[in-house]
């Protein structure tokens, strides 16, 4: 219900104004501490009205910052490959879902992720706890369970809209907090048991 909400929503945004935001978002997020001492970031690449990151990818970049964007598997994982500018994306179908920009280059394996400083997630929403709504593929959620059992801690940071900080979302048992969620407007960071 609140996936079908929220993705309403963003179909109703205008190119300008996903542009507009995405320029806010990168701001937002570059100042961040986690991402100002961040040597790696595994990261994604937006898609259609999600809140845009190829800003944010090439500020990084241009930081010297190793960026890793995923590739997904046949089996809803995610594989990692470097982003070295635009021209490094491949367009790729994936079935009857929708095409995504991939890394062309070598891939770097699933378990590549676990030495990023940051991870930057795609969601629909957060809530006040810090748990995240995504959109029901479990990529990310066996990209947060890999980044467990190697003993990694990143610092995990949503990209969302203003709107899409809610009161609560539904959680599910393997579902992990965030750290922080980045929206255009400001940064919201999450305190979790030591």
């Amino acid at each position: 219900m609140l996936r079908r909400e929220i993705l309403a929503v963003r179909s109703r945004l205008t190119a300008d104004d996903v542009r507009e935001s995405a320029v806010a978002l990168a701001g937002r997020a570059l100042a961040l501490p986690e991402l100002a001492h961040a040597r790696t970031v595994a990261a994604y690449l937006s898609v259609g009205s999600e809140p845009g990151t190829l800003a944010l990818l090439d500020a990084l970049r241009a930081r010297g910052v190793r960026v890793l964007l995923p590739a997904l598997l046949p089996d809803n994982d995610l594989d990692w490959g470097a982003y070295t500018g635009e021209g490094s994306l491949t367009r790729v179908q994936h079935g009857g879902k929708m095409a995504l920009f991939e890394p062309s280059g070598e891939r770097l394996g699933p378990d590549a992720v676990t030495a990023a400083d940051a991870v930057l997630l795609p969601g629909l929403a957060v809530d006040a706890r810090g748990m995240r709504l995504g959109r029901g593929g479990g990529s990310y959620d066996r990209v947060l369970a890999r980044l467990e059992r190697a003993d990694a801690h990143p610092a995990l940071v949503v990209l969302l809209y203003g709107s899409e900080v809610v009161e609560r979302v539904p959680v599910e048992a393997h579902d992990r907090p965030v750290d922080a969620v980045v929206t255009p407007s400001g940064v919201r960071r999450f305190r979790h048991g030591s």
